[in-house]
Order: structure tokens, then sequence, then C-alpha cells
């Protein structure tokens, strides 16, 4: 049978949770925000991905940055955390699979939707946005 582990579950902590904050760092900086803001995006029902490669000069090349942020357009104090909160959970879960190193990624929590979806469809749409933002481009003709 394929059931999930409930999250209650001592031996089911690893699956849940592959990746822990030690092995994320979070952008140090404002600047760092603005540059993944001119990179790539990818806007998903749940939440706003933006992306993009650190170059080799940059400090900590090798390892992933994550940062959140949710504006007051989500809601007061609460809801943002609440969603903030979410996705960093939905982010561990997915970057160990669909991150890569090297890279910064921000996630933007979007208004009345990052809090009301559901836990594994806001997991579903990191992932996709992680395997999207990592898709080769077509070239333009």
């Amino acid at each position: 049978m394929n059931e999930t582990p409930e999250p209650d579950d001592p031996s089911a902590a690893g699956s849940l949770l592959p990746l822990s904050r030690a092995d994320v760092s979070p952008l140090p900086n404002r600047r760092d925000f603005l540059a993944a803001a001119r990179a790539r995006k990818q806007a998903m029902p749940g939440l706003v991905l933006q992306a993009r490669r650190r170059g080799a000069d940059e400090p900590s090349s090798s390892a992933i940055r994550l940062g959140l942020t949710c504006s007051k357009k989500v809601g007061n104090a609460v809801l943002r955390n609440r969603a903030r909160r979410r996705l960093r959970a939905a982010a561990m879960i997915a970057l160990p699979s669909f991150g890569k190193a090297g890279w910064d990624y921000v996630l933007i929590g979007r208004r009345d939707v990052t809090v009301a979806r559901s836990f594994d469809d806001l997991v579903a749409d990191v992932e996709t946005a992680l395997g999207r933002i990592h898709t080769p481009r077509k070239p333009r003709p």
C-alpha cells in the first residue's frame, strides 16, 4: 500500500524534511534579492519563484541560498508569517530534488492563496516552478 506517513511518526521525519535549515543559507541582503528579481521568474498559483545562478566570483557559490518574502498584500503580520513558514517548509522539501547548488531562489507569497492552498499543492507548485526554471530555454528565431 502507498500510504503517506503521519507527520507525528518519528521514523518518517527524515522523509518529510530531507533538508535542514543548515543546508540552505539565507540570502544575506537586499542586493541579492534585487539580483534575483532581475533574473528568471516563474509564477505558480500559490507563489512566485525568482531564481538566478550566482557567478563564480560570488561568495559561497556552491551553496543553495533561499529568500522568502511576503508583502502586506498577503495580509496582516500573522498571515505573512504563516505564509513564509509554509513557503520555507515547502522549499525544504522540494530543493534537494529540484534545486541546484550555486543558485539563489526567492519565493514570494501570493495574496489569499499561499496561506489557503493545501500544503501538498504548495510543494507541487515549488517543484514545478523549480523544474521550469531549470529547463533550458528554446532559442528565439
